[in-house]
């Protein structure tokens, strides 16, 4: 059986560094196996581009497995594509059809510098998790965590907060470029465990002002976060951390 394969118009932002202008150039990606990614898509695409004379689209990229959280991307509006619940390395050229017109972009935040073309820089992220998304306390070893009961359900609840990947889907989906979604699910996953409670207070104090102090915009139950969220993380969390965070001040 042989190989499918489609040609595709590429309108590509464009652009050196955040202190120069963009633009959107028109690229042809021909003979796309539908087996590729998206990622694996750009790389024949560059190395054209590079046969050609041309400098090559830089993207971010890492494991290419959907875990790692660097790769992003904005396809005709869409974080990480049209596809729910995937990355964009996860995403793959059988769900377009030959002829298609993508406009691909990054991610568009204040708290995002732009690095060059795609590339943004997300250090904002763990600027947040730098100010209190860990546990400092004495917890003891790894056999002390199964002598403290926790329920089922409460463990599920941390382990799918846990899930967050940090790619920053939720703050380029956002119309406020808020990281609710993502501060809140690192909040929720401590929170919600016995080992979490004793540095609760400090821990949401100083993530909420580490996310303002970045110039994150605020949550206005949009929803688009959870929607384009590839691990799915539920807006539940931030129902959390403004619980977490009117404790904290009320204590």
């Amino acid at each position: 059986m042989s190989e499918k394969t489609i040609t595709l118009t590429l309108n590509v932002w464009r652009q050196k560094s955040n202190r120069e202008p963009g633009r959107l150039e028109t690229y042809q990606a021909r003979n796309i196996s539908t087996d590729m990614s998206f990622l694996e898509m750009l790389d024949v695409v560059n190395e054209q581009l590079i046969l050609d004379g041309g400098e090559p689209i830089a993207f971010d990229h890492d494991c290419r497995e959907g875990i790692c959280g660097t790769c992003g991307a904005v396809i005709n509006g869409r974080a990480h594509g049209p596809e729910k619940g995937t990355t964009l390395c996860q995403l793959h050229m059988r769900h377009f059809k030959d002829g298609d017109v993508l406009v691909v972009e990054p991610f568009r935040a204040r708290a995002f510098k732009l690095i060059k073309d795609l590339m943004v820089d997300r250090s904002a992220l763990d600027r947040i998790i730098q100010a209190g998304g860990y546990v400092s306390v004495n917890t003891g070893g790894a056999p002390d965590a199964n002598t403290i009961p926790i329920a089922q359900e409460t463990a599920e609840k941390a382990m799918d907060a846990a899930e967050c990947i940090g790619c920053g889907a939720c703050v380029a989906a956002c119309p406020n470029a808020s990281a609710m979604l993502f501060t809140s699910a690192k909040v929720s996953q401590l929170s919600l465990l016995p080992q979490g409670r004793p540095e609760a207070r400090q821990r949401v104090n100083a993530m909420v002002a580490a996310m303002d102090e970045s110039g994150f915009g605020n949550c206005s139950n949009e929803r688009e976060c959870e929607a384009e969220c590839p691990k799915g993380i539920s807006i539940e969390n931030i129902a959390r951390l403004n619980r977490e965070f009117i404790k904290a001040g009320v204590k």
